[in-house]
């Protein structure tokens, strides 16, 4: 388990911590971990919004702040794979020239569009630290639904080391956890927290779905455009 988490850190952060090796159990457990990365990693962030206000800086410059810091403690990894899988399924191209867009290819208007949505609707929507604290950490957890019971699209790659590691119980048991402590993002409408969690759940299930149909399965880039899409919604209902 400690090393999983060691690995899940060493990949989702830019925290130099050491591997040596990697096979599929560990990564499966790396996954089974994000979720405890992104409690550190909105941990950080709401501490950072909590010290903005504190000072006097607040609104979308605080907003596009933490949403800086974010990227520079993910090293923009998932934002990459946000915009790699927007330009391949925005190219309607058959399954093998979709991947190889999104392997090989430069930036496109779709990835261009997705990344200023998004970036634009998290700084915008950032306004308390306990709902970044949520949001970053459902984040997370969507990568869990992601590697369970759908297969990699490519026989290599991150997605095909992580595709289809984790039972059941995985995403059902960091589900459960966010969905209970959800109402202590917002006191004053409890209901929202929930709301929240069902919501980005759904649509990263969309997502899936959808990749599947089109791409054969999951990626890497899959992974992240999941947790950018489950952090975007969350945010913006809390907002």
């Amino acid at each position: 388990m400690l090393a999983g988490v060691r690995l899940a850190f060493s990949w989702l952060t830019v925290l130099p911590v050491p591997v040596r090796h990697v096979d599929r159990a560990l990564a499966g457990a790396a996954i089974s971990s994000a979720p405890l990365v992104g409690l550190v990693l909105g941990g950080a962030a709401g501490g950072l919004l909590a010290l903005l206000n504190l000072v006097g800086v607040g609104g979308l410059l605080a907003g596009l702040l933490v949403v800086a810091f974010l990227a520079l403690a993910t090293r923009g990894m998932h934002l990459d794979g946000l915009a790699d899988t927007a330009d391949g399924l925005g190219s309607y191209r058959g399954p093998e020239r979709a991947l190889a867009i999104m392997r090989d290819g430069p930036v496109g208007p779709f990835g261009v569009v997705a990344l200023v949505l998004v970036l634009g609707l998290q700084a915008a929507a950032i306004h308390d630290w306990p709902a970044v604290i949520l949001a970053v950490t459902t984040g997370r957890v969507a990568f869990v639904l992601c590697c369970h019971g759908v297969p990699a699209a490519r026989p290599e790659g991150l997605g095909a080391l992580v595709a289809g590691t984790q039972p059941l119980a995985a995403p059902v048991f960091w589900l459960i956890g966010v969905l209970l402590v959800s109402p202590l993002a917002d006191i004053a409408h409890p209901y929202r927290g929930p709301v929240a969690i069902v919501l980005a759940t759904g649509l990263v299930l969309l997502l899936i779905h959808h990749v599947q149909r089109r791409l054969g399965g999951i990626t890497g880039d899959v992974l992240g455009a999941a947790g950018e899409l489950a952090t975007t919604v969350v945010l913006v209902v809390l907002n």
